[in-house]
């Protein structure tokens, strides 16, 4: 399990254009990584949208914005262009990410096991390293805390 103080783990993403993404590309910017379960759904389409309204202020803390789940990136773009998201967003079709950060978890819903994306955060700094790391995200405030600590970070 990947804990603070960790660098950041090499892995690569698809990005909605078709480009290949990685941590590694924003070496330099600070880096939110957030993962979500699923593009369109409620707690989802919430936390995009809670990203993208304070994307500009994350902007001046030289802060770049990815969210990464399993959807692919046609389906990425069309959650961007149906609700005007101002974050950048990529899949990760085949879970290699997911695993290496820790987030591909056994989930329980009405007693009915299944693996899934557990929501989480991390703050990576301007050198890759993994500065702070939110697990089972709670919605509700969350990008203002990010935006908290993003601004505590040099």
């Amino acid at each position: 399990m990947l804990r603070e103080g960790d660098l950041v783990p090499d892995v690569k993403l698809g990005g909605m254009a078709g480009e290949t993404v990685s941590p590694a590309d924003f070496r330099g910017h600070k880096l939110i990584l957030y993962f979500y379960p699923k593009d369109d759904t409620t707690g989802c389409t919430r936390e995009a949208l809670d990203f993208s309204a304070l994307a500009g202020e994350f902007e001046k803390q030289g802060t770049w914005i990815l969210g990464v789940s399993k959807d692919s990136p046609a389906k990425h773009r069309k959650f961007t262009d149906k609700h005007g998201l101002k974050v950048r967003l990529a899949s990760d079709e085949d879970g290699t990410a997911c695993e290496a950060f820790g987030t591909w978890v056994e989930k329980s819903l009405y007693g009915r096991k299944y693996m899934g994306i557990d929501r989480a955060t991390f703050l990576i700094d301007r050198d890759g390293t993994i500065a702070r790391i939110w697990r089972k995200v709670k919605v509700p405030g969350h990008a203002e805390t990010v935006l908290e600590a993003a601004r505590e970070l040099p």
